[in-house]
Formats: C-alpha cells, sequence, structure tokens
C-alpha cells in the first residue's frame, strides 16, 4: 500500500510538471510529439488514428515513429517505471525544418516553455498550502519554555520571535532551519519578538551546553511504551526491549509519555547514572543506566511551541505563500549544505527511500482517520513538489536548469549554440544523473538491509 501511495505522489508531481511544460509548449505552437508518465518501454499509449484517439498497447518504437510519421497529434503513453516522465517536443534536441520545432521558436518562447515545468510544481505547492493553511493554519515561532540564557535577556513563555540576526522569521521550522544552517557559536544572537501585540528587541548570548541521550523512541499512544531502541546506545545495553513500558526513574512514577517528558525537561539528562522503572510482561523491574553524550554546543536556552493557529482571509493565502517559501528556501539550504560537507551525500534520500518515509507518515496517522492521513501526505507533497521544482532549475545537463544555461548564453550571444555539441552535454550531463540515481538507489537500501 505505502508503494501505491508513493507512486500516486510521484506521479501527481511529475504529471503537474511536465503539464507545465505541455501547456506551454502547445501555447507558443510546439508540436508535441509524446506526453508521457514513467520510463522505459511504454505499457499503453493513446494513439490519433482517422477515427479519432484509440487505446495501443506496447508500442515499440518503431510504432511509435510510424503513428508519428505524419506529425498529426500528439502520442500519450504510459510507461512501466512509475518513475519520471516526459513532454517529447519536435525540434527539441536536434534541428528540425518545421515551424512547428522547438528550435525554429524564438528564445523567450523557448525559455518560457523550459521554466513552466518547476513553475508548475511551485503552483501545486501552493495550491496543497492553500488546502492545509485553510484548514489547519500555521506554526508561529511561539516559545514554549525559557531558561539561561534566554530568560536573562527578558524572553519569556509565549513570545513569538519574528526575527533572528535580521533575518525574518514567520514558522516555527524557519527557526530551527535557520540554526541548524547557521550554527550557534559566542557571539551574540539579535532577535525580535512579539509580547501582548507589541514588537520588542533583546540579544541572547547563547551557551555551551553537552546533550546527553537514553536511545529510544517512543511507541504510538500515551503510555510511555519504547517502540525502539538505537543500537549502541545505553538503553539497549542496559538491556531494554521494545514494548516495554516505563513506569518510573529515579523514584518518580510516571504515567503517560507527557509525565515522562516533563520530568526529563526539569531535570535534564546528565553523565550521571539514572535508576528507570520498567514494565514487561507484567513484572515490574529497576535497572540503573548512564545516559551518554550525543552531542554538544552552543544553545539560546529556548524551546518552542510549535502549535498551529489558525487564520481566515487573507491570512491564508499569505502563510500558504509563506509555507512554499519556506519549502524553496529549506531545498537550497540543504543543497549549500551538501556542497559545503556540512551535510554527507549518504543522507540523500532517492525514491526507495521516500517511499520509506510516506509509509511512515501513514502509519504514524492512519489511526487518526483520512483527513489527517491526507493532510500529512500533502504537506509532505508540498516539500517534494518544491523540492522537484528547485532540483530541476539547478544548472546541470539535461534538467530544465541545464537548458535555461544555454538559452540565456543564446540571449547574450544573439544566436544559439550548436544543437549537436549541447546535445552532447546534454547526454553527458543525463549518464552523471543516471550514476548519481543508482548511488541514491544503493543509499536508500543499505539504510533498510
Amino acid at each position: 500500500m505505502n508503494i501505491i501511495i508513493a507512486i500516486v505522489v510521484f506521479s501527481v508531481l511529475i504529471v503537474i510538471h511536465e503539464l507545465g511544460h505541455f501547456l506551454l509548449a502547445k501555447s507558443n505552437g510546439i508540436y508535441v510529439t509524446e506526453f508521457s508518465i514513467g520510463m522505459g518501454p511504454r505499457i499503453l499509449s493513446m494513439v490519433k488514428t482517422p477515427k479519432g484517439y484509440r487505446l495501443r498497447g506496447l508500442l515499440s518504437p518503431g510504432d511509435f515513429a510510424a503513428a508519428n510519421r505524419e506529425l498529426e497529434a500528439t502520442i500519450y503513453s504510459i510507461k512501466i517505471l512509475p518513475i519520471g516522465g516526459s513532454c517529447m517536443m519536435l525540434g527539441e534536441d536536434d534541428t528540425v525544418e518545421d515551424e512547428r520545432a522547438f528550435n525554429k521558436k524564438g528564445v523567450w518562447a523557448r525559455i518560457s516553455v523550459i521554466l513552466a515545468g518547476p513553475i508548475f510544481n511551485f503552483i501545486l505547492a501552493f495550491i496543497l498550502a492553500l488546502i492545509i493553511v485553510g484548514m489547519q493554519g500555521y506554526d508561529p515561532a511561539k516559545i514554549a519554555a525559557v531558561k539561561t540564557p534566554a530568560a536573562e535577556a527578558g524572553l519569556q513563555e509565549g513570545d513569538v520571535i519574528t526575527k533572528i540576526n535580521g533575518k525574518n522569521i514567520d514558522l516555527s521550522r524557519e527557526l530551527r532551519m535557520y540554526l541548524y544552517v547557521n550554527p550557534l557559536s559566542e557571539a551574540g544572537v539579535d532577535i525580535t519578538y512579539q509580547r501582548d501585540g507589541e514588537v520588542h528587541k533583546t540579544t541572547v548570548d547563547p551557551v555551551f551546553v553537552k546533550t546527553y541521550m537514553l536511545g529510544f523512541y517512543y511507541a504510538d499512544g500515551t503510555k510511555p511504551m519504547i517502540r525502539e531502541l538505537m543500537e549502541g546506545y545505553p538503553m539497549e545495553k542496559a538491556g531494554f526491549k521494545a514494548g516495554d513500558v516505563i513506569t518510573g526513574i529515579n523514584g518518580v512514577a510516571v504515567a503517560t509519555r507527557d509525565e515522562l517528558m516533563a520530568y526529563l525537561k526539569e531535570n535534564p539528562l546528565s553523565d550521571k547514572a539514572i535508576t528507570v522503572s520498567f514494565l514487561r510482561d507484567g513484572a515490574e523491574n529497576t535497572v540503573s543506566v548512564t545516559p551518554e553524550l550525543s552531542g554538544q554546543g552552543y544553545d539560546l536556552g529556548l524551546s518552542l511551541d510549535s502549535s498551529i493557529v489558525k487564520v481566515s482571509g487573507l491570512d491564508v493565502i499569505k502563510y500558504s505563500y509563506i509555507e512554499v517559501k519556506y519549502s524553496i528556501v529549506s531545498t537550497i539550504d540543504s543543497i549549500g549544505l551538501l556542497i559545503r560537507q556540512k551535510v554527507s551525500a549518504d543522507e540523500l534520500a532517492g525514491p526507495v527511500g521516500i517511499v520509506g518515509m510516506i509509509g511512515d507518515i501513514v502509519q504514524g496517522t492512519k489511526d487518526s482517520g483520512f483527513t489527517a492521513v491526507f493532510l500529512s501526505l500533502a504537506s509532505f507533497s508540498i516539500l517534494l513538489s518544491a523540492n522537484l521544482g528547485v532540483m530541476n532549475l539547478l544548472p546541470i545537463p539535461a534538467l530544465d536548469g541545464g537548458r535555461l544555461v544555454f538559452l540565456l548564453i543564446e540571449v547574450f550571444r544573439g544566436k544559439p549554440i550548436d544543437q549537436t555539441k549541447e546535445g552532447i552535454v546534454h547526454m553527458i550531463g543525463f549518464i552523471a544523473l543516471m550514476i548519481l540515481m543508482v548511488f541514491v538507489v544503493f543509499n536508500d537500501l543499505s539504510r533498510i538491509f
């Protein structure tokens, strides 16, 4: 089921992208030879005949060429691999002496056709954002709790952060992403925030802290039940198992996951051993566990609420735009981190990894009903659609951005680059992308197995 849902999500994103190319090609009088979903051999094709469009199965390259020989109408195909898609245009990769050919159109007409794919992905992301923001709202960067040094700087619970070091902040996720891309140091951080409708400014001097972990994930539900243990971390070493229910910590009873989280919030883990009581098969046990250092760095001394605030009217449009902007900017920031080697290439996720993420989304929300599943998938699709749009605009041969580079060179030169040479560059880029795809899929599979 997860694979089917993932195929549907991928297909919608790709169809919208290719639809952008298709519609702009048609509006500029360019002949589209084939509009297809998927890659590889054709499974089903709609071919125009003297009696109208007819469905053809397993159309071979020879039959495809014969159907296109008279250049009468676009062939619509579904191909065997449900990843990718294409909008094939006459004269796109070679010189064709036909007024309907891509290469015969003006440079700005060709630029509009190439840009249309990514732009349609951004439009789809905006439409999905309208649905989500209209039904749920948005997540302001509202402070849930403060401690040193945020408290010393005058920040309080309930304050809403609107700027950090001059950068506008509209969502709690924006603040988290900013701090991820721009790690804190001993340098002061300028923060603008709202309290009771009034704007205030302050400077927070980060403090150096160490973070400790027990190494487990909570199961769904209200009980503090262990869903999964992190390999090699203290809880696993102490003999805990998935399904154990934590009942106490350092002699303090906890009945719910919220109570356990509240205790750990008030009593942060350190390098000192703690006692953990738990139920297994109806019997209660108590063991000593020493938390493990998981990270260290500078901290502002605040945590975010991340609760959703409902909006209406023009605010729905405003925060839908902000939602799409966040997805685009976070994608660009992630690419920057990869280029600067702040993120390992091993962390790249491809189709297999995304199927796993979609599966986690479905499993995590299915108990809340169809609406919750739909909204969660729609939210994830915003990021995927924005990601697809941004990635296609990168100046890489074989991608839309690579084609745009050649078209912009043509604008400045006043004449096009030789199509044979351009075709060779795009072919090399395509081969490189296929090698990257194999690497990414291998990474996905290695995480599973």
